[in-house]
């Protein structure tokens, strides 16, 4: 099958979240498969900074953003260690910027010519270097336009008449909201600014738009594809999927186990498998703890839990529910906590507070590295992540690749990834994490204190759940197969009316 996979951010070029992350491993996947591969995104400033050979195409394109025309260059150069071609869409006044959506002063105001161009350039891309794909696989608002293109103004072209579309959902919240006045820049007829199709409260949607479009949908996580159908996850769109329901999936992501692997991590100093005696342990792993504790300036205590936090200072990871727990521990329970991210100013303040009154309790590290969040996910006993929502996360499964044990609230791709430790499923050996259903500081709590107990008194079971999360299998393999399997259907209903 030949798929062009189109985003606005593909790792190792151009990274905000988890969305590059998706779009960077997911091809090379494909490309193991058989399948034949494209990927295009925006041809940013960062992307001159990436190591590679980028290859500017004698070619420029001539695209309408509304009554103007625009003219783009395209670059090419490889995903690493793959065939995987990239086409860059260069646009200096666009894209030659610092920020990818925006800066210090908020998003881009021309954010939908930006990407009104951009997936505009997808499309004609297509006719000029004749890759005639049997899908377009877009990701997130920013490529919400094709789906849309490819059903309205390319529909009547036989080059582009079979052409599927999928639309895969990263995050809900994001929609690509514009001014009613913006629609004639997308250059698609007036008459779809519609309740039903782009027009979202007198504003137009991106996103909804290719929700309304696109042959089939799916999002990253099977509950988060049942969750955003729902009122309270919906961000006002839970009818038009609801509307899509039958073409609406859920796919988990991977993890890369050329980087995420405690085997053979080059940011560890101890490495260590899952291959240990539960009645024992895992010697590797109390290195990690012991080496961690040093760097973080905590006392070097193998009995004590170890409690790691890595991402995002947002309200969205369970900050409300965090800080409150947080105190309290720090102030009676025989705890110690690692704290590695950025974000909210009010959440710098109260942490970097909490650090000076129990420093020999908690770590903290207002910022963001690579080396240190590895050694975080192999030192930690537990790893907090008690998300309001979370499409699908990534640090439970690093966590579980790790032998760490992650304490989560059950949403989005937490429920899907995360087996809650209980007598049935500690005594079969599925257990791999502890969860909880409300989104409270009590349910939170109550369930730091289930698995602190287990680490001090079932050290056997505690054994036997790192390694049931350490050999389950978290690679791009098994998610691109679903991948496969999906587009293969949604090339069969494009043949059909959009219902």
């Amino acid at each position: 099958m030949k798929i062009i996979l189109a985003s606005s951010e593909v790792v190792p070029f151009a990274k905000t979240g988890g969305l590059a992350d998706v779009c960077g491993a997911l091809p090379t996947e494909l490309e193991k498969l058989g399948h034949q591969v494209a990927v295009f995104m925006p041809g940013y400033r960062c992307v001159q900074r990436v190591d590679t050979t980028i290859q500017t195409l004698p070619v420029e394109l001539e695209l309408p953003i509304g009554d103007k025309l625009e003219t783009v260059q395209i670059g090419k150069a490889k995903l690493p260690d793959s065939n995987v071609d990239v086409y860059f869409v260069m646009h200096d006044d666009y894209y030659h910027r610092e920020g990818l959506y925006g800066d210090q002063n908020g998003d881009y105001q021309d954010n939908c010519e930006r990407y009104v161009l951009f997936c505009r350039a997808v499309l004609e891309s297509i006719r000029e270097f004749d890759l005639q794909p049997d899908l377009v696989h877009a990701n997130d608002w920013q490529t919400g336009l094709i789906p849309a293109l490819l059903k309205t103004e390319y529909s009547e072209n036989p080059l582009y008449g079979d052409i599927a579309s999928l639309l895969t959902v990263h995050n809900l919240a994001y929609q690509g909201l514009f001014p009613a006045e913006s629609m004639p820049l997308t250059g698609i007829d007036q008459k779809y600014f519609n309740w039903e199709q782009m027009e979202f409260h007198g504003q137009l949607n991106f996103l909804k738009t290719g929700l309304v479009f696109a042959d089939a949908i799916n999002t990253v996580s099977p509950t988060y594809a049942r969750e955003i159908q729902t009122v309270d996850q919906g961000c006002g769109l839970e009818r038009v999927l609801q509307g899509r329901s039958d073409r609406l999936f859920g796919i988990i992501n991977g993890i890369d186990p050329n980087d995420w692997n405690p085997s053979i991590d080059s940011h560890l100093e101890h490495h260590f498998t899952a291959d240990f005696d539960p009645a024992v342990g895992c010697e590797g792993k109390a290195k990690c703890k012991q080496s961690l504790q040093t760097e973080a300036n905590l006392e070097t205590r193998a009995d004590v839990p170890l409690i790691g936090i890595v991402g995002r200072l947002a309200s969205q990871k369970g900050w409300s529910l965090i800080l409150p727990v947080l105190r309290n521990w720090l102030e009676n329970v025989d705890a110690q906590w690692v704290i590695l991210g950025t974000g909210d100013p009010d959440y710098h303040d109260v942490l970097t507070s909490l650090h000076r009154s129990h420093p020999k309790k908690l770590s903290l590290a207002l910022d963001f590295s690579n080396p240190y969040a590895h050694r975080i996910e192999a030192g930690a006993d537990m790893f907090a992540m008690p998300s309001q929502y979370e499409p699908c996360g990534l640090n439970q499964m690093y966590s579980m690749a790790y032998g760490t044990i992650p304490v989560v609230r059950q949403t989005g791709g937490l429920a899907d990834t995360v087996v809650n430790a209980n007598g049935e499923t500690i005594d079969n050996k599925t257990a791999t994490g502890f969860s909880f259903t409300d989104y409270s500081v009590e349910a939170l709590n109550e369930t730091l204190h289930r698995a602190a107990n287990v680490f001090t008194n079932q050290k056997k079971v505690w054994h036997q759940m790192m390694i049931a999360g350490m050999t389950t299998d978290w690679s791009w393999g098994s998610s691109a197969k679903k991948y496969e399997q999906l587009y293969g259907k949604t090339v069969q209903w494009a043949k059909e009316p959009v219902k």
